[in-house]
């Protein structure tokens, strides 16, 4: 079940949006203190997130923003606010959908299940490991525009770790994991590609991502909070 966050101060809008969104199959979950919005969205881990402009303490133009920066999680703006200058603002800063109240729920309901598919679509060749995008069909590491090629192993090494992230792997987790793959690697050569992984990802500015646990193996860390 796909999980909608709801970020409005309306109480009755947002107390209706949760149960028209709950009826029409979604999770939903909803904010209702504003003293640390952009950490909360990111915390929640929503699958999309509806985003009110005027909060209490904060502006959503801005809460967009920051949050844009560190995740792709699909957005809809709605808002009594209806300038174009707002709305080109909350576009540039990432916003997928601009909505100003009073709107159609049935147009909302269809905003959010096509956006929601197409992110669907996009999420099964690109992973969001936070600190960085994991190019699944082109075998790369994105950030901040710049992109970094992987070689086979390099690649099926990392998304191995990025799916066991904060945990500790062992070397020969790994090999049997690129074994079972149909690439087999010796202790040399995995040693090699750890090497080359870790130079990669420090072109990235990530320099601390991929750390060794002397005698246990490696942990994929979270730089950013």
């Amino acid at each position: 079940m796909q999980k909608i966050y709801i970020v409005e101060d309306d109480e009755k809008l947002r107390d209706e949006l949760e149960i028209f969104l709950k009826n029409n199959g979604y999770e939903v979950n909803t904010l209702k203190k504003f003293d640390n919005t952009i950490q909360d969205i990111l915390n929640e881990k929503a699958d999309l997130v509806l985003l009110d402009i005027n909060l209490p303490g904060s502006d959503g133009e801005y809460v967009c923003k920051e949050v844009r920066k560190i995740s792709n999680i699909p957005i809809i703006i709605i808002t009594s606010r209806d300038s174009e200058i707002d709305e080109l603002l909350s576009i540039n800063y990432g916003a997928d959908h601009y909505i100003t109240k009073p709107f159609n729920i049935q147009i909302l309901l269809a905003k959010i299940s096509s956006l929601l598919r197409r992110t669907s679509i996009v999420n099964t060749e690109k992973i969001d490991a936070k600190d960085f995008i994991l190019n699944i069909s082109k075998s790369l590491i994105e950030k901040d525009g710049k992109e970094i090629e992987l070689t086979k192993n390099e690649f099926k090494i990392l998304k191995y770790l990025v799916e066991r992230r904060d945990k500790i792997v062992s070397r020969e987790e790994i090999m049997d994991y690129l074994w079972e793959s149909e690439s087999f690697i010796d202790d040399n050569t995995l040693t090699v590609n750890i090497n080359r992984l870790r130079s990669k990802l420090e072109e990235l500015d990530l320099k601390e991502l991929l750390q060794t646990r002397r005698g246990q193996g490696y942990i994929l860390i979270k730089i950013q909070n």
